[in-house]
């Protein structure tokens, strides 16, 4: 029973740790994450990733400098990021992707087998996931390609179902509004 209350008092200092170092450095975070990585969502899911990662520190109390230690995670973390995304570039057209779950028939009868028509749709999907945070990218790339489901990919990238809904919503969208932008310069 005492090991108990200890583990959890462990547990609470942890908590109260990350969420006091987290809350107070957030703004200058951000700006820090924002200035390496150009794109707000992403320096959204970085330093939501921060958080996480204090979380899991067994005892705040033994971190002399709070502020260093929540750079250094976040130093770390766009390193891992940039690496990820050097390693595993999504070759995936969510236009093409989106137009095919929505009509698979027409999708499979307008295809062309000819090498040119198979570069102009890996350009296709280059442009339009191109913009995509990589987290979202990844979700919508499990959705539509792999079929997964929403608990699924939460479990796969470790996010939770609504963040999961949230950020196939927001791709569906922006893949569209390119779409619509590509079909507009087109037609210009």
């Amino acid at each position: 029973m005492d090991t108990e209350k200890r583990s959890s008092a462990k547990g609470q200092i942890s908590s109260s740790f990350a969420q006091a170092a987290f809350e107070q450095h957030r703004a200058a975070l951000h700006s820090f994450l924002m200035q390496r990585l150009h794109h707000n969502q992403n320096a959204q899911d970085l330093a939501q990733e921060v958080y996480l990662r204090l979380l899991r520190v067994a005892d705040g109390e033994l971190i002399r400098n709070p502020r260093a230690f929540l750079y250094r995670i976040a130093l770390n973390l766009v390193y891992e990021f940039r690496l990820q995304r050097q390693r595993d570039p999504v070759m995936f057209d969510s236009e093409a992707a989106e137009e095919l779950v929505e009509h698979p028939l027409e999708a499979a009868a307008a295809s062309q087998p000819d090498a040119s028509a198979g570069l102009l749709a890996e350009l296709r999907l280059r442009r339009v996931l191109g913009p995509l945070p990589p987290m979202m990218r990844a979700v919508f790339v499990l959705r539509k390609r792999d079929g997964m489901s929403h608990g699924e990919i939460a479990t796969e990238l470790g996010l939770s179902a609504h963040t999961v809904k949230k950020y196939l919503c927001q791709a569906v969208a922006q893949c569209r509004a390119a779409a619509m932008e590509h079909q507009r310069n087109e037609q210009s």
